[in-house]
């Protein structure tokens, strides 16, 4: 078992790279060994976040599974990884959407090897970040996640693929232009002389004076550019409609949390009393992210568009649950990012489904699915009631830890806040009254419902939700002792 705490984290990490190798020796005509070898590869990430999730020591604050190895050290890069209470429920979430979305593309029939192959590397990119304590190797890993998705959705997506792939590529990479002069300025000007997220953490910023200020502007446009932050979220919309469903679940559900957890692990932690001075700024642009993202949601007539702009809104919930710097912000911010990601997987896989049978998403030409299609209905229900936060669903913990803190902290921007809730609802409801209800509609007759071979990504997802929804502390127990520590620096 020594072995295994030691080296598990890079057993999560070799898990879709292991997958990416075997994959490159099957040929191509062969598409179920390789739907094979990618169902194998993300089960046994999954299995092993879990297990992660189970060893984990909720009462420590510190980093747990540390392994460290020298890369070059006359540069003071090294190989670290470690979890603590801000990544773990990210590599839990990381493993779960993996698992299922392959299962989601299991019916895939074009260039499946390609596919199942840039996905691989998406993740290994992923998985990477989420555990990686050097910079070094958490920017590399930030570029390895974000740029299959130029060829994911350029091959395999639809409704103006080029266009979108192009827009959401040239963002990012102007994220990744800020980023790496910003990571590079860290090391240099703390004047450690190492890229240990740990040991920069652990000195002060009050000596960096305007450089602290500029290089935490740096990281929260450089990483917020994922994460949707107004105004650089025009990209992520169009990317979620031109998507294939499995990336789909992957853009909005993981990698749209690199950006929010890159400026929380990066910048928040390094660099606290520059979060102090940038923090009514990031409030009022997550306040911008939440009203924006939802009445622009009101107004869509595609399923696809919907959801795209629903998560800008809720990714607006993350940032201003940061922007309180207390425990219960950064602990509902934390939660809504593991929430928000299960969430958006859950719609994403059922407006997939809904779209490879009735070969549409547009509300208007849709109605009355559920006498036909009930359990991919019942699936899209579910995801949209935890997007409007109902109790007994995940969202509902993070969204009231989050709406509680910004009242107390930013009063009129708390407010404002709640009431892109409550157009969030309208939207939502509008979705499922036009789309799922209502008189059946004879196009629809005969339409092939979830299977039970594909129930399993489903239920897999909409268990999580409830699972969480109603033993919160499963998740808030895990966050606490990291999330407080934060919040002492900060002085929340």
């Amino acid at each position: 078992m020594a072995f295994l705490d030691t080296h598990l984290l890079t057993a999560i990490l070799l898990c879709p790279v292991v997958g990416l190798a075997v994959l490159c020796c099957i040929p191509a005509d062969r598409t179920q060994a390789l739907r094979g070898v990618a169902l194998v590869s993300s089960l046994a990430a999954f299995v092993l976040s879990i297990v992660l999730w189970m060893r984990f020591d909720t009462s420590e604050a510190d980093l747990q599974f540390v392994e460290r190895v020298p890369w070059l050290p006359d540069l003071g890069i090294s190989y670290i990884v470690g979890v603590d209470g801000l990544s773990l429920p990210m590599v839990l979430l990381t493993g779960i959407v993996f698992f299922t979305g392959v299962l989601t593309m299991w019916e895939l029939k074009t260039r499946v090897k390609e596919y199942f192959a840039f996905t691989l590397a998406l993740v290994a990119g992923v998985f990477g970040v989420f555990i990686a304590q050097d910079l070094f190797f958490l920017f590399l890993f930030y570029e390895l996640a974000v740029l299959p998705m130029y060829v994911l959705i350029a091959v395999w997506g639809s409704t103006r693929r080029e266009y979108a792939a192009m827009k959401l590529t040239l963002f990012l990479l102007a994220g990744s232009a800020l980023l790496f002069p910003a990571l590079i300025g860290l090391s240099y000007y703390s004047g450690v002389d190492s890229f240990d997220i740990q040991m920069l953490a652990s000195g002060s910023d009050e000596g960096w004076g305007g450089m602290g200020i500029v290089l935490f502007l740096m990281i929260y446009v450089g990483f917020g550019v994922l994460a949707g932050i107004f105004p650089f979220h025009t990209w992520s919309p169009v990317g979620h409609v031109a998507a294939p469903t499995a990336v789909s679940m992957l853009h909005a559900g993981v990698l749209m949390k690199l950006g929010s957890y890159g400026v929380l692990r990066v910048g928040v932690t390094i660099l606290p009393e520059a979060m102090v001075e940038w923090a009514p700024l990031i409030a009022t642009l997550a306040v911008c992210n939440i009203l924006y993202g939802a009445f622009v949601a009101l107004g869509q007539t595609d399923l696809k568009y919907v959801v795209g702009y629903s998560s800008v809104s809720h990714m607006g919930i993350v940032m201003l649950g940061l922007a309180t710097m207390t425990p219960a912000g950064i602990s509902g911010s934390v939660f809504q990012m593991f929430a928000h990601g299960v969430m958006t997987a859950l719609f994403f896989s059922s407006i997939g489904h809904i779209y490879d049978r009735t070969h549409t998403r547009e509300i208007s030409k849709l109605g009355g699915l559920f006498h036909t299609m009930p359990k991919a209905s019942t699936m899209f229900i579910i995801a949209g009631l935890a997007g409007i936060g109902v109790p007994c669903l995940a969202s509902f913990w993070a969204e009231l830890l989050v709406f509680i803190a910004a009242v107390q902290t930013w009063p009129v921007h708390g407010v404002l806040a709640i009431f892109g809730l409550v157009v969030s609802a309208l939207f939502v409801l509008r979705v499922v009254q036009r789309t799922f209800f209502g008189p059946a509609r004879e196009e629809w007759d005969g339409l092939d419902d979830i299977g039970a071979w594909m129930s399993i990504p489903r239920v897999i997802l909409a268990a999580t939700l409830i699972l969480f929804g109603l033993m919160p502390g499963l998740m808030l127990d895990t966050i606490e002792a990291t999330v407080v520590a934060v919040a002492r620096v900060l002085g929340g």
